[in-house]
Order: structure tokens, then sequence, then C-alpha cells
């Protein structure tokens, strides 16, 4: 797929090493073509890493897309240069005067905090709400889904034991959806989170559909709104080395850290991670991006309601 980037964005010399096809602004100005456009709210704490694994599986269509990042007013990152911010991110306030073609939210690592306590909790609020009449489709991952969930249709989350932390077999529930066309009878989700939702919360609430699930990582996806809403509670955005990061990371400074279940060969850290979720992760984006994206949103961006 064609991507059009900001120019100087980090992620474009990565991708371009992948074989990935990507185009700055000043190429894509040239093409007369209507790009859908995307939005990303990225909450994670590396905004680099975030992205460029967001547009490597945005990069699976031959769809032209034009990628933009949100960033919050009430909210200041820590681990990302300011300048990287100025001059890739915008905030809510100028971008919501615009209308997307799809929007994706990821997750951010505050999800043992209450929600109320969050500090930004009353803009994402405000964010999420605005969606809905000016996005045609959105995907909420991890925290995100599950403060999705919780804002709009009052699904509790409720903490864990222990971390739920590896790769999960997940079973697609609605088979025929077209989120799932090509998937396999089973396929493999990351999963890095201190928290849950259940599956009754979400059954007593109509307007959901659980459609992926795992016996052991719980729900791992819910639709609503007919594809305009998609709650993923795992990473498929991850890329192989993401797990074994955030493994080392915390490995002697927290007691809670188990060994990622499923990712290393042999369970051998030394060894490093077996990828099983990659193929799965390109179908879904490229599935989303066709079939509840390009498929459903109007030739006039202006009419998304």
């Amino acid at each position: 797929m064609p991507l059009r980037l900001p120019d100087r964005l980090p992620a474009v010399d990565i991708l371009k090493k992948e074989n990935i096809f990507v185009m700055n602004e000043s190429r894509a100005h040239t093409q007369m073509v209507r790009p859908l456009k995307i939005v990303v709210l990225n909450l994670m704490p590396l905004k680099i890493t975030t992205e460029t694994d967001l547009i490597r599986l945005l990069s699976n269509t031959p769809l032209q897309l034009e990628v933009n990042f949100m960033k919050l007013r009430s909210h200041t990152p820590r681990n990302t240069p300011i300048e990287h911010m100025l001059m890739f991110y915008k905030d809510f306030d100028i971008l919501r005067q615009q209308k997307w073609d799809g929007m994706i939210v990821t997750g951010a690592p505050i999800e043992q905090m209450p929600f109320e306590e969050v500090e930004y909790w009353e803009e994402i609020k405000t964010i999420f709400d605005w969606a809905r009449t000016h996005v045609t489709s959105t995907l909420y991952i991890c925290w995100a889904a599950q403060a999705g969930l919780y804002h709009f249709y009052g699904v509790p989350k409720y903490p864990l034991a222990e971390k739920m932390f590896g790769i999960f077999r997940q079973t697609p529930l609605v088979p025929e959806l077209p989120i799932f066309r090509g998937f396999d009878d089973v396929f493999m989700m990351p999963h890095s989170r201190h928290t849950e939702v259940h599956r009754e919360d979400i059954e007593a609430v109509p307007a959901l559909t659980v459609i992926a699930e795992s016996e052991r990582s719980g729900v791992s996806m819910v639709m609503a709104r007919g594809g305009r809403e998609f709650f993923i509670t795992g990473h498929l955005e991850y890329a192989p080395d993401t797990l074994d990061k955030e493994y080392r990371r915390d490995l002697g400074k927290r007691n809670d850290v188990p060994l990622p279940r499923n990712y290393y060969r042999a369970d051998d850290p030394a060894q490093g991670p077996l990828v099983t979720w990659r193929s799965h992760a390109n179908l879904l984006f490229s599935n989303w991006i066709n079939y509840y994206v390009y498929q459903e949103t109007p030739y006039n961006i202006n009419e998304i309601e």
C-alpha cells in the first residue's frame, strides 16, 4: 500500500528497509486520488515504536492511506522527545475540526488505575464521543478497549491475580464476519495486561457482540455498531521483540513478572521468540481497512455521521 506519511517521520526509513512502500507528503500531493484518512491517538509511552508497529500493519492493502497522529492537551509524554511530538502530532482541538475514515486508539500503561483517576480521562471521554460522529470505524486496543467498553456501555474491568502475559490462542466466534476473512479456525494474539473484562458483563449489553475469545486469556475481540467500533484486548500490532523487551525491562524490578507464555522457543529467553501472530495481524488490519473503512466510508468525507 502507498502509505502517505509526514516527511521525516522516523518510521519511514525503518519501514523502507523492510521493503514496505511508504510515500511522503511531497510525492503524495502529485497523485490525483482521495486517500483514506486515518488518525491514531497514540497513548503508548514509546511513541516511535508504536507508530512503526501500526504503520507496518496498515501497509498491507492497495489503498492509499494518509496517517495522522493525535496527542492530548491534558498529558505530556515523558519518553518521547518533545521535538518529535511537535513535528508529527497535533492536538485533538485541531484534528476535531475534520472527519476521518478510520481511527486507532492505542493502549496505555495505566490499566491498574480506576478510569476516573486517569489524568486525561475527561479528554478521553470527549474524544471517544467525538469519534462516534466523526469517524467511520474505530479500533480500540488494550486499555483503550477497556476504557471504551466502560465509557460507552458500562462494562467494568477486573484486576488479575497474575499478569496476562504472552501469546494466547484465540477462536473466532463469528467466523463469517468480514473482519475474519482469510482467518484460520484459531489464531494467536499477544497480551500484556493486569486487568480483564468479563464475558457475562458484555453479553448483558445487547449492543455488544463478543467475536473472539480464548480459554486462557478470555475475551479478545468485541464488536459494536455493525463494525463502527472494535474493542481488542490484546496487541496484534506488537513486533516480534516487544514482549521480550518488556520482560527484560521488568525482570528483577517487579515481583509479578512471569515468563511470557507460548512466546520463547522452548520457553527459553536465550533462544528468542517464536513469532506466531504476524500473518493474522496483517489480515485483521487489512480486513478492517477494506471492509469496515473503505467499503463503508462516503466518498465525501464530510458526510460521515
